[in-house]
């Protein structure tokens, strides 16, 4: 997926108009002195627009192994329950030993629902989750560009199975020779 497809608001919006910033460094003499906050971002308690917000997760993560790696199916189990463990108040499903929807090799999936449950899970993912694959996505209504386009990989990405979200999001089919369908709802052509 070709990420120019979409269109995307300017970074900048909502700060127009604002004095330039100072190219002042730190004591470190590398980093740049950024002008004081009155407030903290709101992005520390509730997740962006268009990101779900609870009772909806606003991040699925699904953590991918190789079913028939008995290693990876093993660690994959233990990881599970660690996880089942150390984050109880996380939404955790069970573990599919086979593809499943859209993912082309086993995984488990994690929802998260805040800002500080994506803020402790996915550091303590990075450091725990050995040889398996995690997708990380946002959950925005869009499932095809959740999965793809805002999608953060940990470790080695797989090809997802992509064709039943691309139906979801009212896309049809692709066809081989032809030219990509566009629902016209501003999620971009394909």
């Amino acid at each position: 997926m070709d990420p120019w497809a979409y269109e995307y608001p300017s970074p900048l919006q909502g700060y127009e108009n604002l004095e330039p910033l100072s190219e002042e460094r730190n004591e470190d003499g590398k980093s740049l002195k950024n002008p004081p906050s009155t407030t903290p971002s709101s992005a520390y308690t509730s997740f962006p627009d268009p990101i779900a917000q609870s009772p909806k997760p606003g991040f699925d993560i699904h953590i991918y192994f190789q079913q028939t790696d008995p290693e990876q199916l093993e660690y994959a189990k233990a990881l599970h329950t660690r996880i089942r463990h150390e984050f109880p108040e996380l939404r955790i499903f069970r573990l599919w030993d086979r593809p499943i929807g859209p993912h082309p090799v086993g995984m488990f999936e994690v929802d998260l629902f805040t800002p500080e449950q994506f803020g402790a899970f996915v550091p303590w993912l990075v450091v725990n989750r050995g040889p398996l694959s995690a997708l990380v996505h946002p959950n925005t209504g869009v499932p095809y560009r959740d999965h793809t386009q805002r999608a953060t990989w940990m470790g080695t990405p797989f090809p997802l199975i992509t064709g039943g979200l691309l139906e979801h999001d009212g896309f049809g089919k692709i066809k081989v020779g032809g030219k990509a369908k566009t629902n016209g709802n501003g999620n971009g052509a394909l």
